[in-house]
């Protein structure tokens, strides 16, 4: 019966065998309760763990958990009150490890004890009072920090959240105390600075800073006092302790311990730099865990209570959270919430934003497009339906979508598209043939193609567009080599084919590299020069390679020192680029993998490939191709995954360091107590103890003597790298911000003499609008929060054509990536944005230049600060 006591909790609430089918939670509860009941007798322990574990990660059920421990609260009372200890003492430990996730749905399990009378009332107010104290302090300029923001938001957002659950409770109870709590989140809401999150936005506007616009813990705020004007009613949370009302009532209700909350950490500079160093600090601590996504209009999805919507919204990012690793019952659980309406929309809005959600997603792309394909086949009828409505308004909005949002939709809708047979309506998408090859919807359904292409192969994908042929001009050229020394009867006796037919028999008759490099020294370089010689080498290692990625790895293991000796500097590495790009002009993915593999081979340096980059072919492709963008990701992310793989190695030598020295110290305190023992031979004193062991002592004590000089070095040359790998860090972020000044200040639109900004969103009408605080301009995401849901940005794609320009819409994508780059790589900017200010942002910076850069550091200028607080001002009035 063990295993069924567990398959009933974690069950409890679902239309589920194991309940007979039946969606009555009055019998759920019984049924459960019963056979707990009985285990509890033997397995106390067990019992109590798993039924912690399950509050603590199927949080959308905790009012069941609540009523089953207060129907045991009235057979024993030490158990419940067990409960109550553990989840303070939890809750304790939480707040002062900083665990974000625990903290909150522990607020919630004690409010769901609270409705089940296991926990006093007046606990949960001192409990609200505590959080709420501290994030009043937090702000405090002198006894806080307040960059330190986030944190305080957070506490008042855990209060906020746990109110839908426990606030009627509260509201019926203790009336007065509870009004007291929510003066005092009125309090803060009004001191608080607003948040705009001008980075972090899934579309981009042109219009700034709407004051109108709320931010998030604003806009839950306002929900919250809907949700009390309604009389605290709220149908998204189960109340499946109101048929028990009249048993819990006669049960204890048990004290909650006082909780505290970490001191604030105190500012100890009034630097610019280091301020914004603290909040960037405090944004990674406590991010916002939802930035919400509206995609259908409200005529189309479920109509629903605001405070619903939160409390739904929260459910799904629980079930996601809890089951990372799970798909099948992530979708499982994610179809059967325990709410009375359907909430499909809803579902897919929010998986969604968590897809798109800037910085980085909680998890893995790759996760949320399981789940999407596993609700698809869960609600056939229904989710695939949604998806695809999503996948059209997200197409039509896709000029103005963020740059990092626009490369994760094309991955994600080519990857999901992979698995259901490539089927989709291209039809009503082939109008984009017609629109410019700069338009976004063009470049979107060219990149897809293009990704669809890598997952499959490219008489499939033209199959499967068969039905829109026009698109079939938006296809990449087939995959294929571009082999420029062929053999072929017209250029067979050229040098360069003589030669490359030379190497290619050295190669199959397995000749040494120091041969080889030799024939290139002394038979190639001398006749034709260098260049040729690195010409003719890798355009045959290539071809060598080119069968397979297997293939091209052991060509590059085998032969890259012929290489790296042709490739000396920086010029030589940038003509070798050339020759991969030449190479696999018809296939971007072999030309990332080919230039990525290089790099790992330490055959490119990072400097080269930025370089290469931002040359002028490939400046040209900015706007209508994501191969460079790709090829510089890569780049990029490669530099600080070396980083942070030296840093885990660095620390777990550390950790290895520790215990080698503690090794080597007891053995060499063992062989001097071995040697200290003493006795007297024939008049004399010596060891005691016998040779054998004596020389096994010190054999021990020299190896562990040896193990920890090798760990030190070992630590030594780690170190070195780790430095080294820091310094090429700083010249790549130097050298990256600097091509991107460099190319876009010589195409950008200059500013007007009375200060005016080009509108680059304005199409042809060239119309500007007037300068402003740029760090306060923030782009539309909430259409609740004030945007005009009737409204159309500029530049906005219909099937008529596309009404921005070629040179605006490169100024528009090169000015996104940069901001995408500011914002993913945000905390190895900070550390070295002193010397980016004094090299890089230096002299007359284009405006649009600095906004980009700086608002993906989410820095901002003292005057952008008293902008902030003129907006707030009129946000309160």
């Amino acid at each position: 019966m063990s295993a069924g006591w567990r398959t009933l909790l974690l069950r409890i609430g679902d239309r589920c065998p194991e309940y007979s089918g039946s969606a009555d939670h009055k019998e759920h509860i019984e049924t459960c309760y019963a056979v707990i009941s009985r285990e509890y007798e033997h397995s106390r322990d067990a019992v109590f763990e798993f039924l912690l574990q399950c509050a603590e990660q199927l949080p959308h059920k905790i009012p069941f958990f609540g009523v089953l421990i207060g129907l045991m609260n009235l057979e024993n009372e030490d158990f419940a009150k067990d409960i109550v200890d553990t989840t303070q003492a939890k809750l304790q430990d939480a707040l002062h490890n900083e665990n974000r996730d625990r903290i909150r749905i522990l607020l919630r399990f004690l409010s769901g004890l609270m409705c089940s009378k296991v926990v006093v009332p007046n606990s949960i107010i001192e409990t609200f009072e505590t959080l709420l104290s501290s994030a009043a302090t937090i702000l405090d300029e002198e006894t806080g920090n307040p960059s330190w923001q986030p944190r305080a938001d957070f506490y008042v957002y855990c209060i906020l959240a746990s109110l839908p659950w426990g606030g009627p409770e509260l509201f019926e109870q203790v009336p007065d105390e509870f009004e007291r709590v929510l003066v005092g989140i009125q309090s803060y809401i009004s001191i608080r600075r607003h948040f705009d999150d001008i980075a972090f936005s899934v579309f981009e506007t042109d219009e700034g800073h709407s004051p109108n616009k709320k931010d998030f813990m604003e806009d839950l705020w306002e929900r919250i006092q809907i949700l009390s004007r309604s009389g605290w009613k709220v149908k998204s949370v189960p109340k499946p302790h109101l048929p028990f009302e009249a048993q819990l009532v006669a049960g204890k209700s048990h004290r909650l311990s006082p909780i505290s909350c970490p001191p604030p950490n105190l500012s100890q500079t009034s630097s610019e730099i280091l301020k914004g160093q603290e909040k960037h600090e405090a944004d990674l601590k406590y991010p916002q865990r939802l930035r919400r996504l509206h995609i259908f209009p409200t005529n189309q999805a479920e109509n629903m209570q605001p405070v619903d919507r939160f409390v739904v919204e929260e459910c799904i990012l629980d079930v996601l959270l809890f089951f990372n690793g799970c798909r099948k019952e992530c979708a499982f659980y994610l179809v059967s919430l325990p709410v009375s309406f359907r909430y499909e929309y809803l579902m897919a809005e929010t998986i969604f934003s968590q897809l798109l959600l800037l910085p980085n997603p909680p998890f893995r792309p790759i996760y949320y497009t399981l789940v999407i394909i596993d609700l698809c086949k869960a609600l056939p009828g229904a989710f695939p339906s949604v998806v695809v409505g999503a996948v059209h308004v997200l197409f039509d909005r896709i000029s103005n979508m963020d740059m990092e949002c626009r490369t994760r939709l094309i991955l994600w809708f080519s990857h999901h598209l992979s698995n259901f047979q490539f089927i989709w309506p291209w039809q009503e998408w082939s109008y984009v043939k017609d629109l410019p090859k700069w338009a976004p919807q063009r470049v979107f359904v060219q990149e897809v193609l293009e990704r669809e292409i890598r997952l499959s192969y490219f008489e499939k994908i033209k199959q499967s567009i068969e039905d829109a042929a026009e698109l079939e001009e938006l296809l990449p050229p087939k995959a294929g080599p571009n082999f420029k020394f062929l053999s072929n009867e017209s250029t067979e006796n050229t040098d360069g084919h003589k030669l490359s037919k030379e190497l290619f028999g050295m190669v199959r008759g397995k000749k040494s590299i120091r041969d080889i490099i030799l024939w290139v020294e002394e038979h190639v370089i001398p006749t034709n020069g260098a260049e040729f010689a690195l010409d003719v080498v890798s355009q045959t290692l290539l071809d060598i390679g080119s069968k397979s990625f297997t293939h091209l790895i052991t060509v590059l293991e085998r032969y890259g020192q012929i290489i790296s000796k042709l490739c000396p500097n920086e010029e030589m590495q940038l003509l070798l680029m050339d020759e991969v790009s030449a190479y696999w002009k018809n296939s971007t993915q072999m030309t990332a993998i080919a230039i990525d593999r290089m790099m790992g081979y330490r055959l490119i340096s990072n400097l080269a490939i930025v370089k290469w980059v931002f040359s002028p072919a490939n400046v040209e492709q900015f706007h209508v191709s994501d191969r460079p963008w790709e090829i510089l990701r890569n780049a990029v992310s490669k530099t600080y995954n070396r980083i942070s793989d030296l840093r885990k190695e660095i620390q777990s030598l550390k950790k290895g360091l520790q215990v080698a020295k503690e090794v080597s110290a007891k053995a060499i305190k063992e062989l001097e107590e071995a040697k200290s023992v003493l006795e007297i031979v024939e008049g004399q004193p010596a060891p005691a103890e016998r040779p054998g062991r004596l020389r096994r002592l010190q054999v021990h004590a020299d190896k562990a003597k040896t193990e920890e000089v090798t760990m030190e070095e070992s630590l030594e040359a780690k170190g070195a790298l780790l430095a080294r790998a820091l310094e090429e860090s700083k010249e790549l972020l130097k050298l990256l911000f600097k091509r991107f000044v460099d190319v876009l200040t010589e195409r950008l639109p200059t500013v007007s003499a009375d200060g005016e900004i080009p509108n680059l969103r304005a199409g042809y009408q060239n119309v500007n609008f007037a300068a402003r605080d740029l760090e306060t301009a923030t782009m539309e995401i909430d259409n609740e929060n004030g945007a005009d849901k009737n409204s159309e940005p500029n530049g906005q794609n219909t099937k008529n054509g596309y009404s921005v320009g070629e040179l605006e819409q490169w100024c528009l994508c090169t000015l996104g990536y940069l901001k995408s780059f500011s914002r993913q790589y945000a905390t190895e900017i900070w550390s070295h944005i002193a010397m980016l200010d004094e090299e890089v942002f230096v002299g007359d910076i284009h405006p649009l230049i600095r906004k980009a850069a700086f608002s993906g550091l989410c820095r901002f200028t003292n005057e952008a600060m008293h902008g902030m607080v003129i907006i707030q001002d009129e946000i309160r009035e």
